[in-house]
């Protein structure tokens, strides 16, 4: 028995169960079922939107080491609550007691943990009266100062680094006003605390502020991950009604019956209960990437559903017995499920080998979400379907739509026949001008776009117009994080995203080390800001001794007695400087840039706000290259590059191993059940086709490849491969009683409105991500929408021309050996 005969054997024997033990079939998913509902309450929420992608890259290593060393007292971290407070001035007397009274309601609550409390407000206070300790107190300090006290103690700090940070890029000490300012709120987090818990206390000191008049807004990572979490929750409930809908619609179309509609819902709940209950029991996280997989699943299963009912009302139409008609609709449709299958796991698992937690674990869920679709809709569905059916002959309930979608004798099978017809005379000339085009639309789509941005996970400042129409109900929720972000962005000096930074380890006491810290400078890449001397504009920890010099004579004269080339850089005694450095009034800024025990230090650079984030992060790892000690170029931008480099790798990586392993199986597999292993290129080369069109709408739309869409080509080879395939598998059927143009043209007209019908329903179903309130999802919907339709229409109008090729290939390999030694190919 061959290979082909054997799987034969083997479908025929499932289909064999299937039929005669139906009710055992339907029984047993069902108890599948409510096992798998019992992970839904299991299922985790990640929230932290790039932190999951940045684990484990040594860029991210070497920030969390600058962050860890390096922290400032303005920094923020984990256990910090910013409070940023804007208006015309927020350094008015009545502007700094709103501040305080914020900060004092915080302390009087135990539950919020409050530690210290630092900012403009606080350094006033203390100013005025180095006694006053407390929020309260600082309060009443602040009340009954005069303006002119109030000015003179802003003046008297406005020298100090610690105190300028804290205020807006437009600070005027001689008016002593400012727009926009920030306190940092510490807090006492013991270990046992969670993300959570620091979420509620960030709640609650956002609720605190917004009772206050004026503009005092909380910032902080545990109002992040709430908002974050909540784009996930509004997201859900905006798309998924949505989606619902338009299956109910398109489906109510297709089916036609009420009874088969409702078949088909249930096998779509089904396959969502079964992938979320395995992501439940796997400890798989639920994120923003992974909204897009129910709908994947669910475009998936309801081409499965409409190609088995559509197949068997093509056999009833014709008088078959229902059994019967189940068992050659079945029959025909297990292999090519079958081969869906394989090639959609092959397209949406091939994220599995990136290096990117969060693409990986998409791909591992949409795989194993897929496998589960075909048993659903491919034993399930035809079981309850013919359980349905018995049922309905028994209390003679009707059928109200039993045709199939087309026929050859519709409009529409003669219209979805077109391309067959067209092309049959010349079929060649057809292949080598799709060919052409397809080369055109790579070659262009090659220049697409690939970024990573924080910005990307997060709700837009302004929410769509579409929102104000959306029921109070399922309204999203309000948005604060990107519009601080935007605002502290706008507001305060250059943070991580507009520098980058150097982590230099070694010995800082040695008497060439700050020599060798300033010695780059002179020669910094095109990349970096350079200033007035043609030096790069760095700042460090021998920035902080020569602003201290300038303050302190002192300190100065010590510093030109150990300075022996005369170029404001010490050379000699460093430890003694170091000492005096950090036990003057600039120590907390010296600890910004060179740790306590002196064997670790961090150089900040500015960047030329022209570049790219990939020319960055190249020139400053080759930057780091120029210091005498082990130095390691960091910050966000460069992290944010090494994360877009995977993702334009994943992607490419993926594709490759999509196509790769769809090939090879679809070859082998023509080859073991019908000896025609050609039949696998072929079926091939439509998603190619379809493939290069979609890079090219990337391109010409300016959408680039980023964390969601980085995913997008491999799963188009997933999802898109369904509708060669089924055309394919059907055309081979007919093809065994018809020549090639009869068996072509009785594909496109019956199995091609099948197709048709699911193309619409994907199509608009992954189109619903589109509402989706974060960029990355509604981007990945469109995408998702146009790759399906291009793989429908590659499967008409690209499929027929090559298979009348082959067919003419299968039929007459004389002529094409006589052809080929006429070009030249052969001798």
């Amino acid at each position: 028995m061959t290979a082909g005969e054997r799987i034969e054997t083997a479908t025929e024997t499932l289909n064999d169960l299937i039929i005669s033990r139906s009710r055992t079939v339907v029984i047993g998913f069902l108890v599948l079922t409510v096992v798998f509902a019992g992970g839904f309450g299991l299922v985790t929420t990640d929230t932290d939107a790039t932190d999951s992608f940045t684990d484990d890259l040594p860029e991210q290593d070497a920030l969390d080491a600058v962050n860890e060393e390096f922290e400032g007292p303005f920094q923020t971290s984990d256990d910090t609550t910013q409070l940023v407070h804007t208006g015309e001035n927020v350094l008015t007397k009545e502007s700094l007691v709103r501040s305080l009274l914020v900060l004092e309601h915080v302390e009087q609550r135990e539950d919020l943990r409050m530690d210290s409390a630092n900012g403009p407000a606080p350094l006033i206070a203390r100013t005025i009266d180095p006694t006053a300790t407390t929020p309260a107190e600082q309060r009443r300090v602040i009340e009954s100062a005069t303006t002119t006290e109030i000015r003179q103690a802003i003046r008297k700090q406005s020298d100090d680094a610690t105190f300028k940070r804290t205020l807006s890029k437009d600070f005027n000490p001689t008016a002593a006003s400012a727009s926009a300012s920030i306190t940092v709120i510490s807090h006492d987090i013991p270990s046992e605390f969670t993300d959570d818990d620091l979420t509620d206390i960030q709640l609650s000191i956002k609720s605190i502020a917004s009772d206050q008049p004026g503009d005092i807004r909380a910032f902080g990572s545990g109002i992040t991950d709430a908002e974050t979490a909540n784009v996930i929750g509004d997201s859900m409930t905006l798309v998924m009604p949505v989606v619902v809908l338009l299956l109910l619609a398109f489906l109510a179309i297709s089916y036609r019956d009420p009874i088969d509609l409702a078949l088909g819902l249930l096998a779509l709940l089904m396959t969502v209960i079964w992938t979320f209950g395995f992501l439940g029991y796997s400890g798989i996280p639920f994120n923003q990437q992974m909204i897009s997989v129910p709908v994947l699943l669910l475009a998936v299963g309801v081409d499965f559903g409409i190609h088995i009912v559509n197949r068997y009302r093509e056999e009833t139409v014709q008088g078959y017995e229902p059994l019967e008609a189940m068992r050659t609709a079945n029959n025909q449709l297990m292999i090519a499920f079958v081969i869906v299958t394989v090639t959609t796991v092959f397209g949406f698992g091939a994220n599995v080998i990136s290096d990117l937690g969060p693409i990986r674990n998409m791909g591992i869920a949409s795989s194993i979400g897929i496998i589960f679709t075909f048993f659903i809709f491919g034993i399930f569905l035809p079981a309850a379907k013919l359980e349905v059916d018995q049922l309905r002959e028994r209390f003679g309930i009707p059928e109200f739509g039993s045709d199939p979608i087309a026929s050859e004798d519709s409009s529409l099978g003669r219209l979805l026949a077109m391309p067959a017809r067209a092309s049959r005379h010349a079929p060649l000339v057809f292949v080598v001008v799709i060919i052409v085009m397809g080369g055109a639309a790579a070659g262009y789509g090659a220049g697409v776009d690939t970024s990573f941005d924080t910005e990307d996970f997060l709700p837009p400042e302004d929410q769509p117009e579409y929102v104000s129409y959306v029921p109070a109900p399922l309204a999203p929720s309000e948005y604060t994080v990107t519009e601080t972000i935007n605002l502290l962005e706008d507001k305060f000096a250059t943070d991580q995203d507009e520098s980058v930074k150097i982590y230099v380890e070694g010995s800082f006491e040695d008497d060439h080390a700050l020599e060798a810290l300033a010695d780059p400078n002179d020669d910094p890449p095109s990349n970096l800001a350079v200033g007035s001397g043609g030096e790069a504009e760095a700042r460090s920890i021998i920035t902080v001794i020569q602003s201290h010099a300038a303050e302190d004579p002192e300190f100065a004269a010590l510093v030109e007695r150990n300075d022996r080339n005369d170029n404001d850089i010490p050379d000699r005694n460093l430890d003694l400087i170091y000492d005096e450095l950090f036990a003057s009034s600039a120590g907390s800024q010296a600890e910004q840039y060179l740790t306590e025990d002196r064997r670790k230090a961090q150089v900040e650079y500015a960047i030329d706000g022209d570049a790219s984030q990939q020319a960055v992060a190249a020139d400053a790892a080759e930057f780091a290259t120029d210091f005498r000690y082990d130095a390691t170029a960091t910050g966000n931008i460069v992290v944010f590059a090494a994360v877009t480099d995977l993702i334009f790798s994943s992607s490419v990586q993926g594709l490759i191993l999509a196509i790769g392993l769809t090939a090879v199986f679809l070859v082998a597999t023509y080859a073991a059940l019908e000896r025609k292993p050609l039949l696998g290129i072929v079926n091939v080369f439509p998603i190619l086709i379809a493939i290069a069109l979609l890079i090219a709408t990337m391109r010409s739309l300016g959408m680039s490849l980023n964390a969601l869409t980085g995913t997008i080509l491999s799963i188009s080879i997933g999802l898109g491969i369904a509708y060669s395939v089924h055309a394919t598998h059907r055309f081979i059927d007919e093809f065994k009683t018809a020549d090639a143009f009869t068996a072509l043209t009785t594909t496109l007209s019956g199995t091609g409105g099948a197709l048709m019908g699911s193309m619409l329903t994907t199509a608009l179903g992954t189109g619903a991500l589109a509402l989706a309130i974060t960029p990355v999802l509604g981007d990945f919907g469109l995408l998702m929408a146009l790759s399906v339709v291009y793989s429908f229409v590659t499967s008409i109008v690209a499929l027929p021309p090559a298979m009348l090729l082959w067919a003419s290939y299968t039929e007459s390999p004389s002529l094409w050996h006589r052809v080929a030694t006429a070009v030249g190919i052969r001798n």
